[in-house]
């Protein structure tokens, strides 16, 4: 993959980020049996959104450069969701993909939650609901900072908007009209007790943010050229902070998983995950 000398990233073509994409859902199977634990359905949920924003031309960043200060900053608040990332930064070029297997080990860099002494991880994350907070700082900073024009994406899960402190920041974002703040939300319906409409009602949460004045834009999470459009329709945004809300599937491309929240955090044994294999590889060839 070209990389030009600002940072920017060239983009895939489509058939290659929906390929990309495939691959690396197997990739977090494989983190999580072998790590024995990890949130899978969310994972798998979030993936297509993390490959358009890394791979789609959307996000500007260098891996040979982590932190270079003109960086788009990506936020992962549903912190739990970090094998996704992890494969993502790893295909980005941050770490050595050998590493990958080292999830949860003892020692190893990529734990549970993601911490900031990764490259690629801005901030660490791990008790749900904070992401949004920081990314307002982070945008009101580079607002302050002259000469800095990067934006901030936060990727939240749908759950934490049960969270207080989400419609605080929603709400701060919106005094500032900070347009430089993009958050995407990861509308897969699910969290670890339960459906979101049946734990803690969320709906509608596109009537909320634009009662909090945010440019809100709802797409299918899963579509890649839809996901793409939106996401840059956001970043393209001048006048206040904008939201993707993008309806996804948990434990997306494996068909016995898809929607059922008791995979939320479920370990796998052999015969699931070889089963889970299996589904992938059957959904790809679709």
């Amino acid at each position: 993959m070209s990389r030009k000398t600002s940072g920017s990233v060239s983009p895939l073509p489509l058939e290659e980020l929906s390929s990309l994409s495939w691959r690396l859902r197997r990739q977090v199977v494989e983190m999580i049996y072998q790590a024995g634990s990890g949130h899978l359905a969310g994972s798998l949920s979030v993936m297509d959104i993390l490959v358009a924003l890394f791979f789609g031309g959307v996000l500007k960043y260098n891996p040979r450069f982590p932190q270079w200060p003109q960086r788009d900053r990506f936020l992962l608040s549903a912190g739990h969701l970090c094998p996704a990332l992890y494969a993502v930064l790893s295909q980005a070029g941050f770490f050595p993909s050998e590493k990958l297997l080292s999830l949860r080990d003892l020692g190893s860099f990529l734990q549970g939650h993601p911490e900031n002494n990764l490259p690629g991880i801005e901030t660490t994350s791990g008790s749900l609901g904070q992401g949004l907070s920081l990314g307002v700082g982070m945008a009101l900073a580079a607002r302050e900072n002259h000469g800095f024009a990067y934006h901030v994406f936060v990727l939240l899960s749908d759950g934490e908007h049960q969270e207080g402190q989400v419609w605080e920041a929603v709400m701060t974002a919106a005094k500032y009209k900070l347009a430089n703040l993009v958050a995407v939300v990861d509308r897969n319906q699910i969290q670890i007790d339960g459906r979101t409409e049946e734990i803690m009602p969320l709906e509608s949460l596109l009537a909320k943010y634009r009662a909090f004045n945010w440019r809100v834009i709802q797409t299918n999470g899963h579509d890649l050229r839809r996901l793409l459009t939106c996401l840059h329709q956001a970043k393209d945004e001048r006048q206040r902070p904008a939201v993707v809300i993008a309806d996804t599937i948990s434990a997306r491309g494996i068909s016995f998983m898809e929607g059922d929240p008791q995979w939320h955090g479920k370990p796998l044994d052999k015969e699931t995950y070889q089963k889970a294999i299996k589904a992938l590889e059957k959904w790809q060839r679709r």
